[in-house]
């Protein structure tokens, strides 16, 4: 008998995922697929208000796509990027007042002593035709402490209600997600100019405990809120155990201590019913999806989506499509795309971007899905 596991619940709606199951992915008759670019080892993308396309490219580039005619420019400034493993140019965000200051927020793996951690800084965007220079670059926070490896540095951003979030990996080091006198592991609320927020839960520890919205995260590689303002995260767990989690004000996700996967070695971890004083997952897969990004879905060209999140998978090569309900969520549809998918975000005219992963010989493409029966 294959060993199955509870892969996620909704409801009365209990879905099994065994090692001998046949694939889950949906055959892809849902939209249309159109490739718009291709890029060099893409990360993430944002889109400014004039509907181009900024790119980041894991090894230490920034590029400004313009969808309509297909130019690529280059974007100087980028700071010095320590590109290894897992690590390298990361995230770009923009500023909610972006249209008045033209301050973007980038992430980035970098050396240091003790090895090496991410960073997020902002800049002034300026602009000159398809090509442009980050100004005045300033760091406002970094990973601490700095550690040997190259995985794990999650670093996302997202802007919500005027602060800054960010998502920061445990580094592979297990115990930092669980220790308050580290940022590693952790889930951080900032202002935007990196100062901590006075009602942080943990403003009164100071220091870098003083940044800490929620604690006990592996590596999470997606950050959205959705339409009523909640916070959720995806991560990637690990050998199974891959994670959609509602955060909430100084929750504890519980890694290393339980995990609804085992270590890679085969030794077990406890699943999450046996330690009901952290925080469950909403949703959780075993086998994974190895869960790269998460976005919440608002627009018009697939109304029977709106409210829906959807979550980029790299080993799966896939997009996975997740129905809520409440505080509850399921996975409704999983897409196969045949590529690692790296990012997925809305564009402006409603369509759904993703970038793939590096491809062997053509790069990483961007490809836009647009409804095929609108």
């Amino acid at each position: 008998m294959p060993k199955c596991r509870l892969l996620l619940s909704f409801s009365c709606f209990i879905l099994v995922a065994c090692s001998a199951e046949t694939s889950l992915l949906a055959p892809n008759t849902a939209f249309t697929v159109t490739e718009v670019a291709s890029f060099n080892e893409p990360w993430a993308m944002s889109f400014l208000p004039d509907g181009r396309l900024l790119v980041t490219e894991k090894y230490g580039a920034l590029k400004l796509l313009d969808p309509d005619s297909g130019a690529i420019g280059d974007i100087s400034g980028v700071p010095e990027v320590r590109s290894a493993g897992q690590g390298g140019f990361g995230d770009i965000v923009l500023h909610p007042d972006f249209a008045m200051n033209n301050l973007v927020y980038i992430s980035y793996a970098e050396s240091g002593e003790g090895g090496s951690g991410a960073a997020v800084a902002r800049a002034t965007l300026s602009l000159n035709g398809n090509n442009g220079e980050l100004q005045n670059l300033e760091v406002i926070w970094r990973q601490f402490p700095k550690v040997s490896g190259n995985g794990h540095f999650g670093h996302r951003i997202a802007f919500h209600d005027g602060y800054l979030w960010i998502s920061s990996g445990e580094r592979q080091k297990f115990d930092p997600a669980q220790d308050m006198t580290m940022n590693l592991g952790k889930i951080l609320r900032l202002q935007d100019n990196g100062s901590v927020p006075a009602d942080n839960p943990f403003m009164d520890q100071g220091g870098v405990t003083a940044q800490i919205w929620s604690l006990g995260h592996r590596n999470p590689l997606g950050l959205a809120f959705d339409a009523d303002d909640q916070l959720w995260n995806s991560e990637m767990g690990p050998q199974g155990g891959d994670e959609l989690n509602r955060v909430v004000r100084g929750g504890n996700y519980g890694y290393p201590v339980v995990s609804n996967g085992d270590h890679y070695n085969g030794d077990d971890i406890p699943d999450h019913p046996t330690r009901p004083e952290f925080n469950a997952p909403v949703a959780f897969w075993n086998p994974v999806i190895s869960p790269s990004s998460l976005m919440f879905y608002s627009g018009s060209e697939f109304p029977a989506w709106q409210g829906n999140a959807f979550i980029g998978g790299l080993s799966s090569e896939s997009l996975v499509r997740i129905e809520f309900n409440g505080e509850q969520a399921r996975e409704a549809e999983r897409f196969a795309m045949g590529q690692r998918i790296r990012e997925v975000e809305q564009g402006p005219d409603g369509a759904i971007y993703v970038l793939e992963d590096e491809r062997a010989f053509s790069g990483g493409r961007l490809l836009k899905l647009t409804a095929q029966n609108k």
